[in-house]
């Protein structure tokens, strides 16, 4: 065994001359590993990196199950109004993946100004509204307090200020039309206290948050009467088997839905993200396997007269090729310490500079979002070495063909 590890050493060594045939062969070897795992951290990064930058977005501003009247399913405006007199409400006991659950109403609209109109969608939340989950959105202003007296303050997104030429501080009216014909429209005059921008198309185009009293006042709702309960799990991997729970502990006459489902084309999309990464993480590899498989037939050959010499005092087949398979072990780690370096390297000036920008439009985020998890990092480079080596036993396998007396005459 020491015999094995010393001339692996010598040939990790002599690899390095330049007047050696595989030299250059070499270094094309350990680039493309280190290329590859690059492409496997990044794509693996940024991928899942968006998934869960889009999936917590979507659910910060809608909830992850919302429950609602079966005739609101339709509609993203509140037509029919649910009791908040609810066994499920305020605390989920009978499913404990409930985290959290808020009461919510919606209601159409159009925000007028001197120079321009844009028709929105009013969503009412209550005391119970959690904005912690929408605070990293908020771009300029304060979030607005509805614990206490009804009032005025709303939250408005950055490209209706924008398009309306609005700012925090102003004020602007809004009508909302009545469910019965020939009804005037209902007025009411809200003052901007804060600008979010969710680089969320759907959302920043269409609402404004405000206070739920104004959309009961409007209907002429109870005070317990809403449109709809915005609900939050922990898990959300297993989404679909606690909104099935939560589905069986409401009443007959409310349904719920997933985020997944009500965002079906969203989530549709974002599901291709896992067949890309596995395609880039297979082209990956098998470049790296062949570059390493050229480079250890490479050393084969050049070092033939070597293996002749090693079988004639004795060596076996086995023992030869494992002096190679070392060889081509360092050759992957050496690979995957560059790899992992400039790949770490790179999402980390992602994740604090933002370097690389998105079209929210297309991709509903501004910067390509990171997810830095040390165990996916692990897998990968388990992944690759496990592979490469095992693929690297077939080449290993001609040393077994070589004669030592054809071997030692070779030149």
């Amino acid at each position: 065994m020491k015999l094995e590890y010393f001339i692996a050493k010598r040939l990790i060594t002599a690899k390095d001359n330049k007047s050696s045939i595989s030299a250059p062969i070499v270094k094309i070897a350990i680039s493309a590993i280190a290329i590859g795992i690059i492409m496997m951290i990044v794509s693996v990064a940024t991928g899942i990196g968006l998934q869960k930058k889009i999936r917590d977005k979507v659910s910060a501003f809608n909830g992850q199950v919302i429950i609602s009247n079966f005739d609101n399913n339709n509609s993203e405006v509140t037509l029919v109004p649910i009791s908040k007199k609810q066994d499920f409400y305020p605390n989920f006991k009978s499913v404990p993946e409930v985290s959290h659950i808020q009461a919510i109403a919606t209601k159409a609209g159009i925000i007028r100004t001197e120079n321009a109109f844009e028709g929105i969608v009013f969503k009412g939340v209550g005391p119970d509204y959690d904005w912690n989950n929408i605070s990293e959105y908020i771009v300029e202003g304060k979030l607005p307090d509805f614990t206490k007296a009804l009032n005025e303050d709303v939250i408005i997104s950055k490209f209706l200020a924008d398009r309306l030429n609005l700012k925090v501080g102003d004020q602007f009216n809004t009508f909302f039309v009545k469910e019965e014909q020939g009804k005037l429209p209902n007025s009411r005059r809200f003052k901007i206290v804060a600008i979010f921008n969710s680089g969320f198309q759907d959302f920043d185009s269409t609402y404004i948050i405000g206070d739920i009293r104004h959309i009961q006042r409007i209907n002429k709702w109870n005070q317990d009467q809403i449109g709809a309960f915005e609900v939050f799990v922990n898990d959300f991997d297993n989404i679909k088997s606690i909104g099935d729970k939560i589905y069986q502990e409401t009443n007959s006459n409310l349904d719920t839905k997933t985020i997944i489902e009500k965002y079906s084309y969203i989530f549709d999309w974002l599901k291709l993200f896992d067949f890309n990464i596995v395609i880039i993480l297979a082209i990956m590899i098998l470049v790296a396997t062949i570059n390493m498989i050229v480079a250890l037939l490479v050393l084969i050959l050049e070092r033939t007269q070597m293996i002749g010499i090693l079988k004639s005092m004795g060596s076996n087949n086995w023992a030869v090729r494992k002096i190679f398979l070392y060889n081509a072990f360092y050759l992957i780690l050496r690979g995957l310490f560059w790899g992992n370096l400039i790949g770490i390297s790179i999402l980390l000036l992602q994740q604090h500079f933002g370097i690389v920008q998105l079209n929210p439009e297309n991709y509903y985020v501004n910067q390509a979002p990171v997810y830095l998890n040390w165990i996916y990092i692990l897998l990968l480079n388990l992944l690759t070495v496990t592979v490469c080596f095992i693929v690297l036993l077939v080449p290993s396998y001609i040393i077994t063909k070589i004669s030592p007396v054809k071997a030692i005459r070779f030149d």
